[in-house]
Formats: structure tokens, C-alpha cells, sequence
């Protein structure tokens, strides 16, 4: 192996090595055999450079310089007798399953897949690699969580408790619980308590499955403050075995700041700010009843759109007011929430290739009425199924629950459950490579105590988890 080139990605948080016209990514986490535990502060790189066939030079946030020798790309075989789930369509079957399938991943990539009689006939080496015999379990790609709000401080199962009295999300919002209370905490904690609480929420993730999952800011309010989760979510990236997307949320109005020049704010310095120090790829923004207006959200999508940034929404949880067609007009990603929108703006989603992003857990958690699926369906619209992982309303880290809850209270099928937490998921974050198994996508796996997919979402509430073992990026976690 003869390393061609590499550069800087995920905002420092990785480095990305070319060689033998192969790419694969590498984070602290892949090279802490050679740099240590860092200080969690300085565990990002600032500048990077071939220094030999194999060698890597790397200056670091700290300061100083490290050299790393890079092994050859490790090649691993994951087989079953099993359903392999490619997450791909195949004919008639939305989720391209292979009974007796196989996979073969270079790297952190996948580089073939198939039936496991034909593993000697791929025409890759075989003789070294690391073997995973699933025996006849259910093999998937592994999941991924496409809106979650893991970086925050403090709880509020006090407003659990009242909502079980019947107060509404809004009423506690209205009488300075909701974000403010979560605010409030976020802001007193330090970087490295706001680290440990996520990293131990990725934690619980990943026991569940996750691979990916999204990071939003938004608990906070400032530049400043906005800026320091968005730090939090890179360095926890660089540190955890879960990819974190980090995007950065514009959520809501502080209580002591003008509405106006709050917004010019966001759009003047908060998110070009964001932008130049690659603090993140993508923007969200909660357009709804007791947030952003109409007007204001448009301002902001724009102001994200000419940084260059990916954009989302929150929409329609409470009351439509209009946003799902105009974030399809400017080219988003996606709209997360929609328990509020109009046929109108569903043809717009599906005309756009926007994903409509299911939350269940926080639907269900406030009473709401579901989204229209069946409708959403009929208009051919891509649904996704994520978490919303917060502190107020959904404070869940397994995916599984949620897709038990998209197909009992939603009803979603099995299969679009599946396509709602891998293909769709990934779409819905701008990253085609996840969600599936196959040829150059991301080499994430998870091998299941079961035998049919229906059983994950059937079985929500084992006593165990259903995870067997978890693959990432090729390097197996247990």
C-alpha cells in the first residue's frame, strides 16, 4: 500500500487517505493504537500530509506534530444463513434481501456483496480477512438516526409529570419550561460534561443499532453558545464509535431578545460564522407554532443556502405553516415532524426528492395526531424514522422503539419501517453511502438475534437488546 493523498474532513475530526485509488476515512478513534487518549479539547487535526509510502504527518489542535503509519486496510467477510438485508431493491422486494448472503468490506466500504457460496468468486483476497459468521441471524446495514438532540444538560422529567396531568407541550413552554428550562442547564455545563453526557447517549445508541446519527445544536441561543455544541459534537465524533452529523439548529426565539434583530443576528453572523469554520454541514430550523414564522424561516434557509450549507426543517408539528413546500423550493433535505401538512405541500416534497422524517416517539409522547402516512404514501413521498432524541419530549435512543411506533401508530409497513431508518435515513442527511449494503457504501453492519426483520420492531420490548454484534466503518465493536 502506497498512500497517494490525504486531507482534512468531517471538519478536522478525520482524515481522509487516498491510496491505490481507494478512499477510506479515519478518526482519532481509528488511530488511537498510535495517538493515545487525547485531551478531548484538542482532538481534532488542523493540518495533514503524505511524509513517507505509509506515513502520515498530522499537526493537531494542541499543537505539535504526530507521525502514523497506516496498515493496509483491513478486508473483513460478514455471511449468514440467514436474511442479509441489503437495504437495496432487488425486483419486487424494497429491501433486497438475500437468504444465505454475504458481504465483503475493504476498508470502511463495502466491496461486494452477494450469496456466501459465491464469497470465492468475488476476486478479493480472502486469506487474511476477518471473519464474521452470523450463523442464520438477520444481517442489516446499520441504522441511522437522522434527527436527534443529544448534546444538552439537565432533564425535565418534571414536565413528564405534568403533561401526564394534562398540561400541554405549549402551556409549560408558555410558562418558561421546554427549551428555556434545557437552555438553562446546556449553558451551565462545561464542554467536558456536555462530552460525557453525549458520548454516553451514543452509548445507548449504539447498543440499539445506531451507527449514524445526527448532532443539532439549538440549546443554547448565542453564536457563541451555538457554536460550543457544534465543537462538542465534532470532538465526540472524533472519540466515539458513532458517526455524529452535526447540524446546527436555529430553534427558537430567546425570551429577552427582540424577534427582528434576533433573526438578522442568525443570518448576519451565527450561521456564516458556522459555515467558514466548518463547524458544520447543514442547517435546521423549527418553523412552527411558537417559534420561527413563515417569513423568518425563509430568511434563515436563505441565509444557510448562500453559506453553502445542507438545509432542514422542523415543520408541521403543531400547525402548518407553510414551510414544507418552500424548503423544497430551495433545494432541502428534509422535513421532520409533518403531523401538519397540506396534499399540496406533499406533492412538492415528492417533485423535490425532499425525505419527510418520522418522530414518533415525541408525537406520541405529546398527544398529537399522527402524520398522513397513507397519504404521504400515495404521493410517493420518502419517510424517514429518527429518534427527535431530546430532553423534552423524546427522550429515546433506540430506533427500534421507533420504528414499533411507526408501524403500530402510524401505520407504516415493516418494509418502510426499514427504509425509514437506513436508505431513507441516510438520504435524509445528504449521505447516499449509508443505509446500504452495497458495493462503495459505508461498511456498517448490524447482525441481529433474530431471523426476520419484522421481529426488530415486533419485539420492541425484549429484555435484552436485539443486537448481536455491531460493525463500523469495517472494524468490528463487539
Amino acid at each position: 500500500m502506497t498512500i497517494d493523498s490525504v486531507k482534512l474532513v468531517r471538519s478536522g475530526a478525520a482524515l481522509s487517505v487516498e491510496s491505490g485509488g481507494r478512499t477510506r476515512t479515519l478518526r482519532w478513534i481509528d488511530l488511537a493504537g498510535q495517538l493515545g487518549a487525547p485531551d478531548p479539547l484538542s482532538s481534532r487535526f488542523t493540518a495533514a500530509r503524505v511524509a513517507g509510502p505509509r506515513t502520515i504527518e498530522v499537526e493537531l489542535a494542541v499543537g505539535g506534530r504526530e507521525q502514523i503509519e497506516l496498515p493496509e486496510p483491513a478486508v473483513l467477510v460478514v455471511e449468514t444463513g440467514g436474511l442479509l438485508m441489503q437495504s437495496v431493491r432487488r425486483g419486487d422486494d424494497p429491501l433486497g434481501l438475500v437468504r444465505g448472503g454475504a458481504a465483503i468490506a475493504i476498508g470502511d466500504r463495502i466491496a461486494w456483496v452477494g450469496p456466501r457460496e459465491a464469497l470465492g468468486k468475488s476476486g478479493i483476497d480472502l486469506s487474511r480477512a476477518v471473519r464474521i459468521d452470523a450463523g442464520d441471524r438477520l444481517v442489516t446495514p446499520g441504522l441511522v438516526d437522522c434527527h436527534a438532540h443529544p448534546i444538552f444538560a439537565g432533564d425535565r422529567a418534571d414536565e413528564f409529570a405534568r403533561r401526564a396531568r394534562g398540561q400541554s407541550y405549549l402551556e409549560i413552554a408558555g410558562a418558561g419550561g421546554g427549551i428555556a428550562a434545557t437552555v438553562a442547564a446546556t449553558r451551565a455545563a462545561s464542554f467536558e460534561e456536555l462530552l460525557a453526557l453525549t458520548c454516553a447517549r451514543l452509548d445507548g445508541a449504539l447498543a440499539c443499532g445506531t451507527t449514524t446519527m445526527e448532532a443539532k445544536s439549538g440549546y443554547d441561543l448565542t453564536v457563541a453558545g451555538e457554536h460550543r455544541m457544534l465543537e462538542v459534537a465534532w470532538v465526540a465524533d472524533c472519540l466515539h464509535a458513532v458517526d455524529l452529523e452535526p447540524t446546527l439548529l436555529i430553534h427558537v426565539v430567546p425570551a429577552d431578545r427582540d424577534r427582528d434583530e434576533y433573526v438578522a443576528e442568525v443570518c448576519r453572523e451565527m450561521i456564516p460564522r458556522a459555515a467558514a469554520q466548518h463547524l458544520c454541514p447543514a442547517i435546521d430550523v423549527y418553523c412552527d407554532q411558537g417559534a420561527f414564522t413563515l417569513e423568518e424561516t425563509r430568511r434563515i434557509l436563505e441565509a444557510g443556502k448562500k453559506a453553502g450549507l445542507l438545509l432542514r426543517a422542523h415543520v408541521g408539528q403543531f400547525a402548518d405553516l407553510g414551510a414544507a413546500p418552500m424548503l423544497a423550493e430551495l433545494g432541502g433535505l428534509s422535513v421532520d415532524h409533518v403531523e401538519q401538512i397540506a396534499p399540496e405541500a406533499m406533492r412538492s416534497l415528492a417533485a423535490h426528492g425532499v425525505v419527510a422524517v418520522m418522530l414518533p416517539g415525541a408525537c406520541v409522547q405529546l398527544r398529537l395526531a399522527p402524520p398522513p402516512v397513507a397519504a404521504l404514501r400515495e404521493a410517493r413521498v420518502e419517510m424517514a424514522i429518527a429518534t427527535d432524541m431530546n430532553p423534552g419530549s423524546s427522550l429515546c435512543e433506540s430506533l427500534p422503539l421507533q420504528m414499533w411506533l411507526a408501524c403500530t401508530h402510524y401505520g407504516m409497513t415493516v418494509d418502510e419501517a426499514w427504509l425509514g431508518v437506513t436508505r431513507h435515513a441516510g438520504r435524509a442527511l445528504g449521505l447516499s453511502h449509508l443505509g446500504g449494503l452495497a458495493p462503495a457504501a459505508a461498511a456498517d453492519f448490524v447482525v441481529w438475534d433474530a431471523e426476520a426483520p419484522a421481529e426488530i420492531p415486533y419485539r420492541y420490548g425484549a429484555g435484552r437488546s436485539l443486537v448481536h454484534q455491531v460493525v463500523k466503518s469495517g472494524r468490528v465493536l463487539g
